[in-house]
């Protein structure tokens, strides 16, 4: 059975990287974009790097099945621009300043409009900068699909699978995952002990995997170059990767615990003041004394909770081992989730995935 050194799967990532990069830097397509701000506002996380693990894991479920990676370049571009207007408005609707290690979309030209304009108020300023982060995210999403296309016009793609992959993007994959953020917001709302894990989970799956889903289908597709969503090979890939999704979503919940906010971007304790509905958060809250359980319940979504209260939180989220009851339901995800590979041919790209999954686990970014 092949295998890779953990230096080889990087490499190849940083590879998929540099190649979807290169697509998006083309300057026939930032011409389209104007004025400024909205050319700056929709490059900003385009080019402020990412471990682009969507565009790879299309190229490598291309390759998988015996297609050219090159060929689904396009599509491997459209995923990334797909998922960072995401970001752009999850930002928004989180609340979020910080991004990648940098200022989010709407912050930063929150505080562009704060050195153009002082004598507007603070409200119409950060009205600005919001307003700019949606015009940016509704054109990359418009730019997403414009990218789809050139798999038919441009690298022969047979039309159909490009068509039938723009209606799974554009019409299940955006509902699914709509419903999962506002699920997400939602659940902030309710209290601690009325959800369940399944139910946080499901929330997760609509949240993450189902557009990580829509990349390995959409990569097999490509490869095999035609609309055959039933394959043997095509349906092991897309359980694999729904499984894969579900464990990457809840490593991303320990790490807004418990990360390094200057290798994640972000400010950790973020998920605590948002009072974001977790696995973590539920297993703590379900072993945790009253007082306990009164600390977690005022102090998940209080906005200005202090670095005091969110050690507090943590500290009980640790104590009843909710970090590790999370990361041991992450590592059963990706332990079914290999079983699918064994359905692929033995080659360099089941390796790739292989060792794909196993990161979603083990990052700390």
């Amino acid at each position: 059975m092949i295998t890779l050194q953990r230096n080889e799967f990087f490499e190849e990532l940083s590879s998929c990287a540099d190649r979807v990069r290169e697509v998006l830097n083309r300057q026939d397509y930032h011409s389209r974009f104007m004025p400024d701000d909205l050319r700056n506002s929709v490059m900003m996380y385009t080019l402020s790097g990412g471990k682009r693990l969507r565009p790879a894991i299309l190229l490598w479920c291309c390759g998988a099945v015996g297609g050219d990676p090159s060929v689904a370049l396009p599509a491997a571009a459209a995923v990334e621009l797909f998922h960072t207007w995401t970001l752009v408005h999850d930002d928004i609707i989180d609340r979020d300043d910080r991004r990648r290690g940098g200022s989010t979309v709407h912050e930063h030209f929150h505080q562009v409009a704060k050195e153009r304009h002082p004598e507007l108020s603070d409200q119409e300023q950060r009205h600005y900068g919001v307003s700019v982060a949606v015009l940016a995210g509704d054109v990359q999403h418009g730019w997403s699909i414009s990218l789809m296309t050139e798999l038919a016009r441009k690298n022969g793609i047979d039309p159909a699978v490009t068509l039938h992959l723009i209606e799974q993007l554009d019409n299940k994959v955006i509902n699914l995952l709509v419903s999962g953020e506002l699920l997400d917001i939602q659940y902030c709302q309710r209290p601690l002990e009325e959800l369940s894990v399944d139910d946080i989970e499901n929330m997760l799956w609509k949240k993450t995997s189902v557009l990580y889903r829509f990349c390995v289908e959409a990569g097999a597709l490509i490869g095999l170059n035609r609309v055959d969503p039933q394959n043997e090979q095509v349906h092991a890939l897309v359980e694999f990767s729904s499984l894969c999704g579900t464990a990457f979503q809840l490593q991303d919940d320990i790490l807004g615990v418990i990360g390094n906010s200057e290798r994640t971007g972000k400010p950790v304790g973020n998920d605590i003041r948002e009072g974001k509905r977790t696995t973590l958060v539920h297993y703590a809250y379900a072993d945790a004394t009253e007082e306990e359980r009164a600390v977690l319940s005022g102090t998940m979504g209080n906005a200005e909770a202090t670095p005091q209260q969110i050690e507090r939180v943590v500290e009980i989220i640790q104590r009843y081992d909710g970090v590790e009851r999370t990361a041991e339901r992450a590592r059963r995800y990706i332990e079914r989730a290999r079983k699918y590979l064994e359905e692929l041919p033995d080659t360099k790209y089941r390796a790739l995935l292989a060792a794909w999954a196993d990161y979603l686990i083990s990052r700390d970014v």
